[in-house]
């Protein structure tokens, strides 16, 4: 698979990475209530549910782009549809003067309750039906290239969410984590999604 195709796809994913989901949220409230090692073990069972993600849906999504070139370009706008509706969602959302609610959790069992809200997001599963598809070429080997860009998104939400987990368990220990940083995040990746839907949309 080509560098070009693995950069595109990782600008994309970035910002859908970054939106605040179950799995985000999750991660965030444990490093705030049980500091930085609660939030490095959420990280590694989001990011073990993501790897059961990869391996039952990637090889379908492969097939699918194999089969029936229609439903690939249907898959196509669906992924531009879903960006569109999540980039106007952050944008609502960073307009939204009320601050976030991280609901804290008790300390043990990190790890399981991270790799079942990974495994039942949807969010995820749509990145996998509706996105990974766009940066698959259906003359090449398409199972070789879903497993690369899975491999690839689940590389990044383990990168991001640690990130997330040091930064945070270290701030909302200090009291540090401010509702205006929240609601530029929000923005900015809203600006994001709608820059990849139009990427997307004159490909």
């Amino acid at each position: 698979m080509e560098i070009q195709t693995i950069a595109l796809f990782t600008a994309t994913i970035l910002p859908l990475i970054c939106t605040p989901g179950p799995d985000m949220l999750f991660v965030a409230s444990q490093a705030i209530s049980g500091g930085l090692s609660a939030g490095l073990r959420s990280t590694a069972g989001v990011c073990l549910g993501y790897m059961i993600h990869s391996a039952l849906v990637a090889f379908g999504v492969a097939a699918i782009v194999a089969a029936s070139p229609l439903l690939f370009e249907g898959l196509r706008w669906i992924g531009i549809a879903y960006l569109i509706y999540l980039a106007f969602r952050l944008i609502r959302s960073a307009l939204n003067l009320q601050v976030a609610n991280f609901l804290a959790e008790p300390s043990s069992g990190q790890l399981r309750r991270g790799f079942l809200t990974a495994l039942l997001n949807p969010k995820g599963m749509m990145i996998y039906v509706a996105i990974l598809p766009q940066f698959m070429h259906a003359g090449g080997n398409t199972a070789l290239q879903a497993v690369t860009l899975s491999g690839v998104f689940v590389f990044w939400c383990c990168t991001i969410y640690m990130i997330l987990s040091i930064v945070i368990g270290k701030a909302g220990k200090r009291g540090g984590f401010h509702n205006r940083h929240r609601r530029a995040v929000e923005a900015s990746a809203g600006g994001l999604l709608i820059v990849a839907a139009g990427f997307m949309a004159v490909r």
